[in-house]
C-alpha cells in the first residue's frame, strides 16, 4: 500500500509502540514521529522519491549520506503491519557501501510470522516489473545469518544466496547473507 495520510495514525502508533523502520538505528522511530509532526505531507512525499531528491539519510555513525531514488510501501491488514522499501542507483546494479540491498523490509513484532513480508516482497517485485525507471537484471537483499524467517521470505520469492559476508558494526555487525532475485 502506498503510504498516505489516511494510514499515518496507525503508522505513528507503531512507531510509538517501539517499532522502527530501521533495525540498525531504532531512534529513526522518534525522528520519523518528529518529521510527521513537522510536515506530514513532506514526510509522505519522500516515502516515494523516485529521483532521490529527499533529505539525506543519517547513518549509524551520525554521518549523512545522499538519499538514493526509491520508495516505500506499507503492509496493511486494517492497521499498519510493517514497511518494505526499494532503492537503487540509476544506471548500475551497485549500491553505496552503506546500503546493504535494493530491498529492505521490517514487520512490526506483533504481526511477525503471519506471511506479511512474503506477500509484500511478492507485490513489490511485481510492481518493479511495471516501473519503467528501474532497469535491473536482479535485486539484492541481505539478512542476518540467524534470521531464518527473513531467509524464508527471500527464498519464497526466488532469492538465491550469493554471498556470506561480515557486516560492519554500523550495519549491525555479525554475519550477513546476500541474496539475489533475478528479474
Amino acid at each position: 500500500m502506498i503510504p498516505g495520510t489516511s494510514f499515518l495514525d496507525s503508522y505513528c502508533a507503531a512507531l510509538r509502540q517501539g517499532w522502527s523502520p530501521n533495525t540498525v538505528r531504532p531512534e529513526v522511530a522518534i525522528e520519523e514521529l518528529e518529521a510527521i509532526a513537522a510536515d506530514a505531507e513532506g514526510f509522505l512525499r519522500w516515502k516515494s522519491d523516485l529521483e532521490g531528491n529527499g533529505p539525506p539519510v543519517r547513518q549509524a555513525d551520525g554521518s549523512l549520506e545522499p538519499r538514493l531514488p526509491g520508495f516505500s510501501r506499507w503492509m496493511w491488514d486494517g492497521e499498519f503491519c510493517g514497511s518494505i522499501n526499494f532503492r537503487w542507483q540509476p544506471g548500475t546494479t551497485e549500491l553505496p557501501p552503506v546500503v546493504l540491498g535494493h530491498i529492505g523490509y521490517n514487520v512490526v513484532p506483533w504481526k511477525r510470522r503471519q506471511g506479511y513480508a512474503t506477500v509484500a516482497l511478492t507485490q513489490l517485485l511485481d510492481e518493479l516489473d511495471e516501473l519503467e525507471v528501474v532497469e535491473l537484471p536482479f535485486v539484492e537483499l541481505t539478512t542476518d545469518d540467524n534470521n531464518i524467517g527473513s531467509q524464508r521470505v527471500i527464498e519464497a520469492n526466488g532469492g538465491q544466496l550469493v554471498e556470506r559476508f561480515e557486516m560492519l558494526d554500523e550495519q549491525g555487525g555479525g554475519i550477513g547473507l546476500r541474496y539475489r532475485i533475478p528479474r
